[in-house]
């Protein structure tokens, strides 16, 4: 086996993904920074979740709003709800693990809130409960998938946005959702504040 060609190879399909997914996904990120800087500048926040390589991705997008990206500004109004172990397990234990983000999504979540909900098949159980609960608190939900945008594309509400990542490769998907992140968190940091 032939590893450097092998690796090669993910490299060149990462790449080509990208450059096809920038033309889908463009107008649905740019609608979401928007969506975001409107609701944190109405004093709202950011409620963000996920299970697995996911929960990292919400956790990291959480950091770069509550800290920074690459520009000094203040910092911004955000919540993993994939962090508090004790949180987690508790809710596990005593319900079930699909409510680990929707019981803290109607403790923390408010009207005109964002919930990021990341699952790169659209169909996590536990973050569905969690874009129910959030269409409970009168949040607007930004979906972040992939493949065909799974069971959340059936539940987004008229002001939802759906930013989904056209294919089927786990690995593909969470690359190009950290690219879209990264997306957001420029752009946010544009109409905030303005950034070259």
């Amino acid at each position: 086996m032939d590893l450097a060609k092998r690796i090669n190879k993910h490299f060149a399909e990462s790449a080509q993904l990208k450059l096809q997914a920038a033309k889908l996904l463009a107008e649905p990120l740019q609608a979401a920074s928007q969506l975001i800087v409107q609701c944190l500048m109405n004093e709202g926040k950011v409620l963000a979740c996920g299970n697995g390589g996911s929960a990292a991705d919400a956790q990291h997008f959480v950091a770069e709003l509550v800290n920074r990206f690459e520009t000094e500004r203040p910092p911004l109004a955000a919540i993993a709800l994939t962090t508090d172990s004790s949180v987690l397990t508790s809710i596990a234990n005593d319900y079930d693990y699909d409510q680990v983000f929707a019981k803290q999504v109607r403790a923390f979540g408010q009207a005109g809130d964002v919930l990021l909900a990341i699952s790169t098949s659209g169909n996590s159980r536990s973050v569905i409960e969690a874009v129910l609960a959030a269409h409970e608190r009168q949040m607007t939900v930004v979906g972040l998938t992939g493949r065909d945008g799974g069971m959340m594309a059936e539940l987004y509400a008229e002001n939802d946005i759906q930013i989904c990542v056209p294919h089927g490769n786990t690995g593909r998907i969470q690359e190009v959702h950290i690219l879209c992140l990264h997306c957001l968190c420029d752009a946010i940091d544009c109409l905030l504040i303005g950034v070259d």
